[in-house]
């Protein structure tokens, strides 16, 4: 119970932290699903994602629009993310039919909710992510639930500009002093 407590406690003490250290990364997702992903951050701790990917399991393609909260873990590079968002597929494949003329597989273009869990590390410009990504279908689908793993590959194409302190100058409390050249 104690561990539990530590890790729930560094988590949100460093979720007040900048999470992300791209603005822009587009690469390839691998897993239960593949396809491609691209990543926007739209403010300091949340990103937009948005997944275009083909099924393994199914004949169909899946378009996702996630949005995710981050939470940085040891430094700005490495992070920890949920969100959630909506997805839509179309079927790519034909309507089987068994011997006595009953389709097998056919069902609508689904529509639905999507959840995601992650972690994220970006080296340089290499953004490497594994997620857990559930779904439900709303409408259409092969199955109602669905679950899917994948690891995500990106090439950050902007990164994300830090602001640099400068000391600021010395003040004259004597101002009534000449100064030396």
């Amino acid at each position: 119970m104690n561990r539990i407590m530590l890790i729930l406690t560094l988590v949100f003490t460093s979720s007040f932290a900048i999470a992300q250290s791209y603005n822009t990364a587009f690469g390839l997702r691998v897993g239960t699903e593949w396809g491609f992903t691209a990543k926007q951050r739209i403010l300091s701790h949340t990103t937009l994602e948005g997944i275009f990917q083909s099924s393994l399991e199914r004949e169909e393609v899946m378009l996702t629009a996630l949005a995710e909260q981050h939470f940085r873990l040891l430094t700005r590079r490495f992070n920890v993310y949920i969100g959630g968002g909506f997805h839509k597929g179309w079927r790519t494949g034909e309507v089987e039919y068994d011997d006595t003329g009953n389709a097998i597989n056919d069902y609508k273009n689904p529509f639905g909710l999507t959840v995601i869990f992650g972690a994220e590390i970006t080296l340089g410009r290499l953004n490497l992510s594994y997620d857990f990504k559930p779904a439900m279908n709303i409408s259409g689908g092969a199955q109602r639930f669905y679950y899917q793993t994948g690891i995500s590959m990106r090439y950050v194409l902007f990164k994300r500009k830090w602001k640099v302190f400068k000391k600021k100058k010395n003040i004259n409390w004597k101002f009534w002093e000449k100064k030396k050249r």
